[in-house]
């Protein structure tokens, strides 16, 4: 369990290795800002059907071999960016590293859940999103501070990667068991999002949420260190690397602390803190760096509560049999969103200046996060009554339970 625990969060931080050096590849290759957004926009857009078509795998194969399989495309990702001597190199690093963490996750899950203590049995999805985030903080911290402060700014991180991998590869063979003869027994075909009828108001209310979660997450990813390096004339990849960290480490107290309050609370007052992030982002243009780094800290606690209160709520009106789809469709969105504001952007910057640009996407956000709020605040309650009784009179009987569920959510 611990060895795929450590594989998901190393698949994971050298999925996000390069966003702070983003800057430097620019300059060496000399391709304009298109180019550099569509880098990030790659990785979310290749990991959708990536998600579909490999999560059901692990029960066809096993789940060793999809272990080794993603541990093979990681390393084919940050040889890509070794040996790169263009762009069409750093987007096949890009692909691999989608195809990695599309084969690790389903895996991985199953490990997790199975070989776990009988105690810790709801432990499971806990520890793979714990790695994920920590992952993706891990990624562009480590690489900041090895291209500021070690040889070979653009070859350390990815060389510290392969090693890692390789040991975890070794490991792999001697802590997850071989397939058992169970596997295979289901026929093998991709996961299709579907959302039950009766929770798609729920489902709509939460996956915009989680899509701003996501979106605003992408920006300061995507393009947070271009931005510093233009307003601020630092080409520092160490400062680039702690602010986007900054991000998922806040985001990680957010969902511990949010899970405490009903989703649909959690929802609103992560909402709340994005849109106020991306007003601080907007009206600024990232000149200030303390005006970074504290929008920063409002979009990492932003969303860790719109991102861990979508998912719970959404998770407590999925009925039986329904996870499955509902869950890819779910998370269809979230990297829908990781990805739309490197291609805006990016499209945007052929007629306007980068800051210009995400500026005007941030004010966007801004309006796309007042919409969430009204979306998310209480229906009234003969409405919900209303639905109720419509629910009834069809037949279905949905799961709605959740702890500290509030009226009419």
């Amino acid at each position: 369990m611990r060895t795929a625990v450590l594989l998901v969060t190393l698949l994971t931080t050298g999925a996000y290795l390069p966003s702070p050096l983003y800057p430097d590849y620019q300059r060496l290759f000399g391709y304009d800002d298109l180019v550099m957004t569509l880098l990030f926009a790659t990785f979310a857009l290749v990991s959708c059907p990536a998600l579909l078509l490999f999560g059901p795998a692990a029960d066809l194969v096993g789940s060793r071999p999809m272990l080794r399989l993603s541990v093979l495309l990681g390393a084919a990702g940050s040889c890509c960016f070794l040996v790169a001597d263009g762009p069409a190199w750093l987007f096949a690093g890009r692909v691999c590293q989608a195809l990695a963490l599309g084969a690790v996750t389903g895996a991985a899950q199953a490990v997790i859940t199975r070989y776990q203590y009988p105690s810790g049995r709801f432990a499971g999805p806990i520890l793979a999103t714990l790695a994920f985030a920590v992952g993706t903080a891990a990624g562009p911290a480590a690489s900041g501070v090895l291209a500021q402060y070690a040889p070979g700014p653009l070859v350390t991180p990815y060389l510290l990667h392969l090693v890692l991998l390789g040991w975890t590869y070794v490991q792999l063979n001697r802590t997850v068991p071989e397939a058992g003869a169970a596997v295979g027994a289901r026929r093998w075909r991709p996961v299709r999002p579907h959302i039950p009828p009766g929770i798609r108001t729920i489902f709509f209310v939460a996956g915009l949420n989680g899509f701003l979660a996501w979106a605003v997450v992408g920006l300061y990813l995507a393009l947070v260190p271009a931005l510093l390096e233009r307003a601020l004339n630092s080409d520092d990849p160490a400062l680039a690397g702690g602010v986007l960290a900054a991000v998922l480490v806040w985001s990680l107290p957010a969902q511990i602390v949010g899970a405490r309050r009903a989703p649909r609370t959690t929802q609103l007052l992560g909402v709340g803190g994005l849109t106020a992030s991306l007003l601080l982002l907007a009206a600024t243009e990232a000149a200030s760096l303390h005006a970074t780094l504290a929008s920063a800290l409002l979009a990492g606690v932003g969303h860790g509560l719109a991102f861990s209160g979508a998912v719970r709520a959404v998770d407590a009106g999925i009925p039986a049999g329904h996870h499955a789809g509902t869950g890819a469709a779910l998370y269809l969105l979230f990297y829908l969103g990781s990805g739309t504001p490197a291609i805006a952007v990016g499209l945007m910057t052929t007629w306007m200046p980068l800051t210009a640009a995400v500026a005007a996407l941030s004010w966007a956000g801004v309006a796309l996060g007042a919409l969430a709020l009204l979306a998310t605040l209480p229906r009234p309650q003969r409405k919900v009554a209303e639905d109720a009784g419509a629910m009834d009179a069809a037949g279905q009987s949905w799961r709605r339970e959740s702890i500290g569920a509030e009226p009419g959510w």
